[in-house]
């Protein structure tokens, strides 16, 4: 099961981080360009890149109380047994990417509370990128490309 869930979670995050940068592109331009925001496109890319990143954060809990290098690597070698990459796994990765999410989610919340295409923009543009660059930082990119 735990591969499964880890196979899940690596994919997965390919396209949430697609669809991240797309939508964060489109909000920049949106809100530099002075576009209308319009609910065809710019609210379903946003949304859609919400949920899935929402989905990736529930799927990233599952695989840190299963997994070998997660809660368990914290509870078998303690914090001070950790070097950098296990630390990485266990505890820089999942906190960082809540921060992220939430990050997201106030974009979201946010955006809906105003009327005008720029500051919708603007919302989005700004939680979306900030929470975009914090997953970034802490994704484990040598076990991505091995």
């Amino acid at each position: 099961m735990y591969e499964i869930i880890q196979v899940v979670h690596s994919y997965l995050a390919y396209i949430v981080l697609a669809l991240l940068i797309l939508a964060v592109f489109n909000a920049f331009s949106g809100w530099l360009g002075k576009k209308v925001f319009t609910m065809h496109k710019d609210l379903r890319l946003s949304l859609f890149a919400l949920i899935l990143s929402h989905i990736q954060l529930l799927v990233g809990l599952i695989l840190y109380f299963v997994s070998p290098s997660g809660l368990n690597a914290i509870q078998s070698l303690g914090m001070g047994g950790l070097n950098a990459q296990a630390r990485l796994l266990a505890l820089e990765h999942p906190v960082i990417n809540i921060i992220a999410i939430a990050l997201i989610t106030i974009g979201w919340s946010r955006h809906k509370k105003f009327v005008e295409g720029d500051k919708k923009f603007k919302s989005i543009a700004i939680f979306y990128g900030l929470g975009l660059v914090f997953l970034l930082s802490r994704i484990p990119w040598s076990a991505w490309f091995n």
